[in-house]
């Protein structure tokens, strides 16, 4: 049978690029796009609905009107403005994300992709290295929730057979989108900064190293483990995920190569403190064995590709 897939969440950071994505893999009017925007706000063709995932109605009629097989359910509040509105955050995240399994759950939809993040692990998590499994204290709500949301698609797997799956995003860099100003969006702001101003004030001290994914990566990721066999998926909770590791300054380094004038300075802000809070590094070992995880980007070969595809854009505005 041919998957209809309905994407929730759809003009975010992830959601924009995943659309296009599996379009080119399963055609144009078998992905369904949406988010709470009106039509005329989108960014690209092809059908689209105009969705609130706390509206259970709305939802189940967008399920039922497209014979949706496969949910990719992105919609949440971010770390930032969810600290601003828990209890927004917490509604969003954790009621969203009933509202989807619930429908799994009553055989309306036969699969989920739902992303957790490393923000589940905290100050007491190995920084090195971080297991999949290990001590998780979260100290944001934005965390917390995910965590809940983890141990609710392990509960709803375990106890109905949801066919669910999912990972934690580390921080993700793409050229598509613009820095919003998070912990890891130094690493995509400077790229823009250094081709503009050829310098760049970093508010991360210079030897930060923090766990990030080029998002060409993170979408192969997301579409590998949905399309996988679901024998091969045996952690239905979140996979850990890694691409590579880097500092301010090893970043800035690797793009004075392209740049040569480039400088780079680095004043700490309170965004030091969240970052000091985050894995360094991050064990993916059952991902690599389950169902064959493999990044393709390293710091180098991310590099050359954001300063090559930011010229052609920068060129064309």
């Amino acid at each position: 049978m041919q998957q209809k897939i309905l994407v929730i969440g759809s003009l975010g950071q992830v959601g924009t690029e995943l659309v296009m994505k599996l379009r080119e893999i399963f055609s144009e009017e078998n992905v369904i796009a949406s988010d709470v925007k009106a039509h005329e706000d989108i960014i690209y063709e092809g059908v689209y609905e105009q969705l609130n995932v706390l509206d259970k109605s709305r939802l189940f009629d967008i399920v039922k009107k497209h014979k949706i097989t496969t949910v990719y359910h992105l919609a949440a509040l971010l770390s930032a403005t969810a600290e601003k509105k828990p209890d927004l955050a917490w509604d969003l995240n954790i009621n969203g994300l009933f509202n989807v399994l619930n429908l799994a759950k009553e055989k309306h939809i036969s699969k989920i992709f739902w992303p957790s993040t490393i923000a589940v692990f905290g100050s007491n998590t190995p920084k090195k290295l971080t297991p999949q499994y290990t001590i998780m204290e979260p100290n944001t709500i934005y965390g917390i929730s995910k965590q809940a949301g983890e141990r609710w698609c392990e509960y709803y797997h375990n106890k109905y057979d949801v066919d669910v799956r999912s990972i934690r995003y580390p921080g993700l860099i793409g050229y598509k989108s613009k820095p919003g100003g998070g912990t890891t969006d130094y690493a995509v702001d400077i790229f823009h900064e250094a081709l503009e101003q050829g310098r760049y004030s970093c508010f991360l001290k210079e030897n930060t190293t923090l766990p990030m994914m080029y998002m060409p990566d993170a979408i192969r990721a997301t579409i590998e483990i949905t399309e996988s066999a679901a024998s091969t998926i045996k952690i239905r909770s979140s996979y850990n995920l890694a691409g590579m590791s880097f500092s301010p300054v090893q970043l800035a380094d690797e793009i004075a190569k392209y740049i040569p004038d480039f400088s780079c300075t680095y004043q700490a802000d309170f965004r030091q403190q969240l970052a000091e809070g985050w894995p360094q590094s991050i064990d993916d070992t059952h991902a690599r064995k389950d169902w064959n995880w493999k990044p393709e980007y390293d710091l180098r070969k991310m590099t050359a590709d954001m300063i090559h595809n930011l010229q052609i854009v920068k060129t064309n505005v």
